[in-house]
């Protein structure tokens, strides 16, 4: 439900409130959605600045800057950290703007791949052949120790400042490990897909659990499971996409997981499952249509009617939502209820 200015001076209009209390009560609601992300102008700003910032000494990367050498490298990561550290300082407890202060919070943890690999290379313990910028380009076993140690930094961030963008760079860095961690118990197997899709998906699933994990014990009203629940499901989803399989009855039960994932999605609140589960559903729907029934007649009447139907089920839903979902909820586990009861 979304809570507007027009909807409360609607509500005055039939007596729910008074009219007097409208500004006052739009003003609290206001300053308690300050810290909240959102699609308004200041939030967009942060967040495009604070991306592009660490953008900048991530993913964008220029190759001339090898010309620093290892210890350069070093202190450069160094010093924007120290800088960081201090607009994060500055930010949460000086201004008390939350987001801002998770923002360059999290351009810290992200400067430490760069200052680890400036101080490996420094050191001569740097094979040949990888730089830098291929760290998020290229799947290397090589890139394990810089991921460990930007885990142990996030996690220190999180200790310290309690924000929840700080999850998102260990999100990522849990995204790249989860692909590197192939040739690093297997060796180099350039060739075996399957087995990458097969490792992506369990630690995709291992995400997901332990985003779910953090929002059955979070009590707060931030979301701290989100950025996991987001790179979770996208390695999950992803190696269960690309597994090769001949036989309709995998591809049928692939058809059931992206369901369930759209299920779950519905129940948690969390659009991401519901985005991927409905890609999954539509691309198991087009097979259908181009390769097991390319030439029948009845099959664009049969999905219509199954379409139809379901926008029927959705109706009876709105009709007795109430009714069912307290009755689902009362077999569920109370940590379960509580956390279905918070995201209503």
């Amino acid at each position: 439900m979304k809570l507007t200015r027009a909807l409360l001076e609607q509500a005055a209009q039939r007596g729910v409130i008074a009219h007097e209390q409208v500004d006052a009560l739009w003003a609290f609601l206001a300053q308690h959605s300050a810290d909240t992300p959102s699609f308004r102008v200041t939030h967009i700003l942060y967040y495009l600045g604070g991306l592009i910032a660490i953008g900048a000494m991530t993913l964008f990367m220029t190759l001339g800057w090898e010309q620093f050498g290892g210890w350069g490298l070093f202190f450069i990561a160094f010093a924007y950290a120290a800088a960081g550290l201090w607009l994060t300082e500055y930010f949460l407890r000086r201004q008390q703007l939350a987001i801002p202060a998770g923002i360059t919070g999290a351009f810290v943890v992200a400067l430490v791949p760069l200052a680890l690999y400036g101080l490996q290379l420094a050191l001569g313990w740097w094979a040949e052949g990888r730089v830098y910028r291929q760290y998020h380009i290229y799947i290397d076993w090589r890139w394990l120790m810089m991921e460990l140690a930007t885990l142990a930094a996030g996690a220190l961030m999180l200790w310290r400042y309690r924000l929840p963008f700080l999850v998102m760079p260990v999100a990522v860095t849990l995204w790249y490990m989860s692909m590197d961690l192939t040739p690093f118990l297997f060796g180099d197997l350039d060739q075996s897909w399957e087995l990458r899709h097969f490792v992506s998906l369990w630690f995709g699933l291992l995400m997901i659990l332990l985003a779910f994990w953090i929002d059955l014990r979070t009590r707060s009203q931030r979301d701290y499971p989100f950025w996991l629940y987001l790179f979770g499901v996208l390695a999950f989803w992803s190696g269960l996409s690309l597994m090769h399989s001949d036989s309709e009855w995998n591809k049928f039960v692939y058809f059931c997981i992206n369901l369930l994932l759209i299920v779950v999605g519905a129940a948690l609140s969390r659009r991401v499952f519901v985005v991927f589960g409905g890609i999954g559903s539509a691309a198991y729907v087009g097979h259908l249509a181009y390769s097991v029934f390319k030439d029948s007649m009845l099959f664009p009447f049969i999905l219509t009617a199954i379409g139809l139907a379901v926008i029927y089920l959705g109706i009876l839903w709105q009709r007795h939502e109430q009714t069912i979902t307290s009755r689902l909820r009362a077999h569920l586990p109370t940590p379960l209820r509580e956390l279905l009861a918070r995201r209503d």
